[in-house]
């Protein structure tokens, strides 16, 4: 179980489900394994009430002048109510053992629960255990029901991870609720400050197993919005997520002072790659700052931090990073690569000042084919393809797109155009320009990256090692 911080509660793990599906198997019902724990047994004596049982007292019969039969009538009757109070006494003094034994009883037995006398012995007995949160923090647990489980044995291990005071509470509701057989294999998604009831809805009721959802680096924003379209459970309004990570809002980067953007800039490039395990019902907002939160764990502030002497800041470094991104999956090559788009925006190396890279082209078409797309196609559009032979990009281009043809426009491209790897952004960070090199080709065959320092050298590389 994977404890995380999360967002505000709702009302509503064996292998765990596929990526974007639900694997939903019956567990035990509750009654065949008894509760592995001691919280029956334990606590101060109970309140409850049990009803004594009432005398029945003899009639009289008019005997006259007092004596002879109706004096024996009159000491019967005595020793009656005597025994009554005497019975009623024993029964008060003797009532907090006797409703310990019944506690104590439906610990082992469940389904006493059903009875009336012994659920409201157990219901006092529980108090705000029954009803109350643990905890105020909304944050998150993931939660495993597995083959085999019971009502019993996943209350235990909520009670372990601190998502219940008292694992009586979860059983109780269940039996009260005939939810006992209602358990489906799944990874649920549970907050610390849920009340009891709150997490039988979750598990029992709604069944809301969790989805996952994973992201991999060299990703576009787009890209990310297309597959959150295809994940199967999720309710999230995917329209509301890339409106946000489009056009942040102010109460978001105020939350995040981290996060120095330029103006009007999107959350391109801090969309964190991980694989997540949300709530099928979280919110497009809980989902944004999720990745965000991700991001700043896997960077940290160490490489937030860019020396003066590197002449770029943060969110330079993050845009030459995610070109070294789209470019290669070889670590070896990162830093190499780096260097030569750094070595290019030096006009005394290269003179054309262009940063002439391919998958800026790519990102600019296919912001222009999205944009002729309808929002739910996008998950089957292809990403970073080549242009066909012999297209080109328009010539003119809509202001916020113009500066990222870095074969028209000189310099450093406006922001990022993927969520870079963080080996890619210490290799942006370190680029290696030792060798100054201001070439590189991927050979065909897939051995390797060349580089070249000349562009002559670069077109005897294409002649022997293929376009």
């Amino acid at each position: 179980m994977t404890i995380r911080g999360g967002g505000s509660p709702r009302d509503g793990g064996a292998a765990r489900p596929e990526p974007g599906t639900l694997r939903v198997r019956q567990a035990h019902p509750i009654d065949e394994v008894p509760i592995e724990d001691d919280h029956y047994a334990r606590g101060g004596a109970p309140t409850g009430r049990a009803s004594a049982p009432t005398p029945r007292l003899a009639g009289r019969r008019n005997s006259g002048s007092g004596g002879g039969l109706g004096g024996l009538l009159r000491l019967v009757l005595f020793i009656v109510l005597l025994a009554g109070v005497v019975l009623v006494a024993s029964l008060t003094v003797l009532r907090p053992v006797i409703s310990r034994a019944i506690v104590d009883y439906a610990a082992k037995t469940p389904s006493a629960l059903k009875l009336p006398f012994v659920a409201d012995l157990v219901r006092e007995d529980l108090g705000s255990a029954l009803t109350d949160a643990p905890s105020s923090s909304p944050t998150e647990v993931t939660f495993d029901v597995v083959d085999g489980d019971t009502a019993q044995t996943i209350a235990t291990r909520l009670h372990q991870v601190g998502l219940l005071t008292d694992p009586r509470s979860l059983v109780f509701i269940a039996t009260e609720q005939d939810l006992t057989t209602s358990l489906e294999v799944g990874t649920y998604i549970l907050r610390m400050n849920m009340t009891p009831q709150q997490i039988v809805t979750s598990l029992l009721i709604s069944h809301q197993v969790a989805v996952t959802i994973g992201l991999r680096p060299s990703l576009r924003l787009e890209q990310v919005t297309a597959k959150l379209q295809t994940v199967t459970g999720l309710t999230m309004d995917v329209q509301a997520f890339y409106n946000e990570v489009k056009h942040p809002p102010p109460s978001l980067l105020q939350d995040y002072p981290w996060l120095v953007l330029p103006k009007g800039a999107s959350l391109e490039g801090f969309l964190a790659a991980a694989t997540y395990t949300v709530s099928p019902d979280i919110t497009a907002d809980e989902f944004v700052r999720q990745l965000l939160d991700t991001w700043y764990q896997q960077v940290g502030p160490e490489l937030l931090n860019v020396p003066a002497s590197r002449g770029l800041n943060f969110y330079q470094i993050l845009t030459l990073a995610s070109v070294v991104e789209r470019e290669t999956g070889d670590d070896a090559d990162r830093a190499l690569i780096a260097g030569v788009y750094q070595n290019r925006l030096n006009p005394k190396l290269f003179p054309p000042g262009a940063f002439q890279s391919d998958p800026t082209i790519f990102y600019v078409n296919d912001t222009l084919q999205l944009a002729k797309l309808p929002f739910g196609q996008w998950q089957s559009y292809l990403f970073w393809a080549p242009l066909a032979a012999g297209t080109t990009l328009p010539a003119d281009l809509p202001a916020d797109l113009a500066g990222y043809n870095t074969y028209t426009s000189k310099g450093l491209l406006p922001g990022p155009i993927c969520t870079p790897s963080v080996a890619s952004i210490q290799a942006a960070l370190n680029p290696d320009t030792k060798d100054g090199y201001l070439f590189f080709l991927a050979k065909k065959d897939g051995s390797g990256t060349v580089f070249a320092k000349t562009y002559a050298e670069h077109l005897a590389n294409i002649k022997k090692y293929g376009p």
